[in-house]
């Protein structure tokens, strides 16, 4: 009998945005991810422990939604340059990669760049488009919330 092998695949999705705001001001609300909700549309909600920006080696749990099922995220912060980048990693029984942002000024604001790169064993042909779509959706609303913030 012949073992069935597993194909997992390294995708990547880099997409970028210029935000009419501060890289002080993106930074500082993109490296909170317990308010990852407010923007992504997979992000039903994170926990960090903490207030703020997380620091290199800060640890927090996120559930998302995949394609309608619900999904437990383990992450670690793994680089934090205010201003400048911020990465983490993350782990789940669907789906392992890393969250990567970079940052700098433009003219008068930020040049966004967010890379997620990810590897699953789940043999979803649509999965890549989807997370694709998402993405674009979630940039866009990142966008729309730091140009046209509303009074807390």
């Amino acid at each position: 009998m012949r073992a069935v092998e597993q194909s997992v695949r390294l995708e990547r999705i880099s997409q970028e945005r210029f935000i009419r705001a501060s890289v002080e001001a993106v930074y500082a609300y993109v490296t909170q991810p317990d308010r990852w909700h407010e923007w992504h549309p997979t992000s039903l909600g994170a926990e960090t422990g903490t207030t703020g920006s997380l620091g290199v080696g800060a640890r927090f749990t996120e559930m998302i939604d995949l394609l309608g099922v619900r999904v437990p995220m383990s992450y670690r912060v793994q680089i934090a340059r205010p201003c400048e980048e911020f990465k983490s990693v993350f782990t789940s029984l669907a789906v392992d990669g890393s969250i990567h942002f970079f940052l700098q000024p433009f003219r008068d604001g930020t040049l966004f760049k967010r890379v997620l790169s990810y590897e699953t064993e789940l043999q979803l042909v649509s999965l890549h488009d989807r997370m694709i779509e998402l993405s674009d959706v979630a940039l866009d609303r990142l966008k729309q919330h730091l140009e046209q913030p509303t009074s807390e």
